[in-house]
């Protein structure tokens, strides 16, 4: 008898509570005047030449330990609080540190990814030509594999040269933005004309950032925002102590600053911690923004036990929109499905991110509507398949209109952005984040949930049984409950219901019906854990006389009249 090829599933994370974010960030509009616009430009343009000058100097001393980092930075800030302050000197350092790290990390994700194509190419052309190795298929044609061969010994020079930079420490950091500075030789691609690009490009070269100081007047002596008078005043370089309109070189806006959002926090903060204020330039609007940001105290953490006495809010992230679901704490839906429209193609970014806070603030008045204690959402970020890029050799093709519009799909679902703002924002509604692993929730969430929500709402779709599936994964469930099955240990006061339904709101529709059996021969079904048998098969091999003596009918081999007049 032939064995039958299963599937072989992969194991499935456990779940976690995503932690609370550790600092906060308000920004409010300066409305300067042209006087107070001039002093700002020329103290923005004068620190930034002092960054630039700072970040090449960091750049060119390369990889450092820990001894000659701290010392390299000593003797920078030295030199930079000749033309400055000691306080300005010591953001500058501090910023260009940080600058070449990052610098350093991407460098370091640049060579995992040329090193994930050239393995995803070299998996492929050991395969014969239009052929397939396992789960591994070949090249369709032997000029697509010359075409690849070729590719790959240039993926190869590309990483050679990575590593050879990772080595030694050599790093690019461009002060404005690669992408800006590459919009210079194609300016009618961009959109832009000369003018209008070196206006941005001066704009985001400006330098006018200040840490924050504990235990000084007003969290920082550098630049200072006093709540109660509602003035902003900002420390001058000696160069510039001319244009100083305050004592000890101070120059104050003459604009009133307020910030009408968290504005009592900042006042707080201000009064009796350190705060860092930044002031940036945005072109394309002509405004003054001014950002205050601080370190926020670390709560408790909260536990999932606690989470789940706690209906959760499911949510499942797709291109175009965010498919929601309320689940109680036994895994039933709740009420009907909610689509909230996330439509970020083709939007600027401010666009993008005002779109995107939108859709979380709807997400989080419906789990405060429904009484939920967390969002339950996917840990996904498409890792794999942004780091092969069209190499990706995965279930979805990765080559030809099929393989790009795949690539654009993965790129515009916003995983790690959406999942920053929840973060933040759910924390300032009191709400947790439960994130589970995203295997399977379309495929099982569709099997054993499609029917049941288009019962409570025929605008149900898949992705809401997705959304389901991740709900009562949060919720330490499985995706498809079976008949009959407890809560838990039996030591536990409360049980599940026997049956999974929909629990509908009072004007939704009531009286569902039952489960259908699965049939395992099934398309759609295949690829799935089988149903677990509760008894022990039977032996092949049965004894000669298994009659019972509580056998209410003869043994074998004896005729029953009643039997036989029936």
């Amino acid at each position: 008898m032939a064995n039958k090829s299963t599937t072989k599933l992969r194991p499935i994370a456990e779940p976690f509570v995503v932690a609370h974010p550790c600092g906060a960030r308000v920004r409010t509009r300066l409305r300067v005047c042209p006087g107070d616009e001039a002093v700002l430009v020329a103290l923005g343009t004068h620190l930034g030449s002092l960054a630039g000058r700072d970040l090449a100097q960091r750049c060119r001393e390369g990889r450092l330990d820990p001894g000659a980092r701290s010392a390299s930075r000593a003797r920078r800030k030295r030199s930079a609080t000749k033309d400055s302050s000691s306080r300005w000197a010591g953001t500058i350092t501090r910023t260009s540190e940080d600058a070449w790290q990052t610098a350093l990390r991407n460098l370091g994700a640049t060579a995992a990814s040329l090193r994930a194509r050239i393995y995803a190419i070299q998996r492929r052309l050991r395969v014969p030509v239009a052929g397939r190795r396992g789960r591994v298929p070949g090249y369709a044609s032997r000029r697509e594999y010359f075409a690849k061969q070729r590719r790959l010994q240039i993926l190869e020079r590309r990483l050679a040269a990575v590593d050879a930079r990772l080595v030694e420490g050599r790093v690019s950091v461009c002060r404005g933005g690669r992408r800006l500075a590459q919009a210079r030789h194609h300016l009618e691609e961009a959109g832009l004309t000369k003018a209008g690009w070196d206006e941005r490009w001066r704009a985001a070269r400006l330098f006018i950032c200040a840490d924050g100081e504990a235990g000084k007047a007003w969290g920082n002596e550098t630049i200072r925002w006093h709540p109660d008078e509602g003035s902003l005043e900002v420390k001058l370089p000696p160069s510039l102590a001319h244009l100083a309109n305050r004592p000890h070189g101070r120059y104050r806006l003459s604009c009133r600053v307020s910030f009408t959002y968290r504005g009592d926090e900042v006042a707080a903060q201000a009064t009796s911690g350190a705060v860092a204020y930044d002031i940036s330039y945005d072109p394309a609007r002509r405004r003054w923004y001014l950002d205050a940001s601080w370190k926020l105290p670390q709560a408790p953490p909260v536990t999932l036990e606690h989470l789940r006495t706690r209906g959760v809010l499911a949510v499942d992230v797709n291109a175009s929109h965010l498919a929601a679901v309320v689940v109680d704490s036994s895994g039933n839906p709740v009420g009907t499905p909610l689509t909230v429209s996330l439509d970020l193609a083709g939007q600027p970014s401010p666009t993008r991110d005002a779109h995107l806070r939108g859709a979380v603030s709807q997400l989080l008045a419906l789990a405060a509507e429904a009484g939920c204690g967390a969002i339950a959402i996917e840990d996904l970020d498409f890792a794999e398949a942004r780091c092969e890029g069209r190499e990706h050799t995965g279930r979805r093709l990765s080559r030809g209109k099929r393989g790009r519009r795949f690539r654009a799909l993965v790129a515009g679902i916003p995983t790690a952005r959406f999942r920053d703002r929840l973060v933040q924002m759910a924390a300032n509604r009191g709400l947790s984040v439960i994130a589970v692993d995203p295997a399977y929730t379309s495929r099982w969430g569709e099997e054993h949930w499609f029917g049941r929500l288009r019962e409570a709402s025929p605008e149900a779709s898949g992705h809401h049984c997705a959304a389901l599936v991740i709900g009562r994964r949060g919720l330490g469930q499985r995706a498809r409950r079976r008949r009959g099955c407890a809560s838990g240990s039996p030591e536990d006061d409360h049980e599940r219901a026997t049956d999974s339904a929909v629990r509908p709101l009072p004007d939704s529709v009531a009286g569902l019906p039952e489960d259908q059996p699965r049939d395992p021969s099934a398309p759609r079904a295949r690829g799935r854990p089988h149903q677990r048998r509760k008894t022990q098969p039977a032996d092949g091999n049965l004894l000669g006389d298994q009659v019972a003596e509580d056998r209410s009918w003869p043994p074998a081999g004896q005729q029953c009249s009643l039997l036989l007049s029936v």
